[in-house]
């Protein structure tokens, strides 16, 4: 994207109010999760830090670390703002991961089939599509189950799991690109094919893939808060937002609402903050879209 071309995006998207109170909300919730380690009051990591004794006490208590607990502790004794902080950590490096891994993956099958073609491509897109028809939610239970639980396992599950959103974007962009003039010019000369695909063909299949980008990074977050809650996702040790409202979800009933409530109202903000991020960067991208 030229300089001209990003000026024009970001002038037409600083238009948007509200997207640009939510690109905000997301910048200082990823400074947050960034900054984890050096502003959290307690390191919900530390077990020599934490006491059963401060356990499930409400906002405000004075703990035996001798500060104040704004938000209260969990059933493990820790800080809640402290823990919400490395969730939102854990949930944003587990959604960019999964998201960034899922679109080269995708990407590269969705074009390869495009430029493929015959029995190659249908065989691709038949399995693709057979993905698609599966809810995402239903294969992540599934994958996890059988990988077991852990933070590499669990983006393995996200990345098998969207691939083929990507894929299917992939494939239908540059199915419409690769029969234009530009890209049958390119092909006749003696540059390598792949080549062509790199320099050519996927810099103009990138704009819809950013799009899916934005949508299945928020879609990660919420798969793996939905996972861990399940008790499928991360270990107990691992303070994810959604372990930790799966933490304070038992103590729901005996008024002990704010061990769930807290990183439940995060885990909310973070999601739709990211969906109105992408939601006006698809309508720039692709007027024809436009509500």
């Amino acid at each position: 994207m030229s300089a001209a071309r990003a000026a024009r995006f970001w002038a037409e998207f600083a238009e948007n109010r509200v997207a640009v109170v939510a690109l905000v909300v997301v910048v200082a919730m990823a400074l947050l999760a960034l900054l984890a380690p050096w502003i959290s009051p307690q390191d919900p990591y530390d077990l020599s830090r934490l006491s059963l004794m401060d356990a499930r006490r409400p906002p405000g208590f004075v703990g035996s670390g001798g500060y104040v607990h704004l938000l209260g502790t969990d059933p493990q004794g820790r800080d809640l703002l402290s823990a919400i902080f490395h969730g939102l950590r854990i949930s944003i490096q587990i959604g960019l991961a999964a998201g960034a891994v899922a679109l080269t993956l995708g990407a590269a099958l969705g074009i390869f089939a495009a430029n493929a073609g015959g029995r190659t491509e249908a065989v691709l897109m038949r399995i693709i599509d057979l993905q698609l028809s599966f809810p995402a939610i239903l294969l992540a239970l599934v994958l996890v189950a059988l990988l077991g639980q852990g933070k590499a396992q669990l983006i393995a599950a996200l990345v098998a799991a969207q691939y083929a959103y990507f894929a299917r974007t992939a494939y239908g962009a540059a199915t419409a690109e690769r029969r234009k003039d530009y890209i049958e010019a390119a092909l006749a000369t003696p540059l390598p094919a792949w080549r062509v695909v790199l320099r050519h063909l996927l810099p103009n299949c990138m704009p819809p893939l950013i799009v899916v980008a934005t949508v299945q990074i928020a879609n990660s977050i919420s798969l793996e808060a939905t996972l861990s809650f399940l008790g499928l996702g991360l270990p107990v040790t691992e303070p994810s937002l959604g372990m930790l409202i799966a933490n304070g979800f038992p103590y729901m009933m005996s008024g002990r609402t704010w061990i769930s409530v807290y990183p439940g109202i995060a885990l909310i903000i973070l999601i739709v903050a990211i969906n109105i991020v992408g939601d006006q960067v698809r309508d720039q991208l692709n007027p024809r879209l436009r509500r």
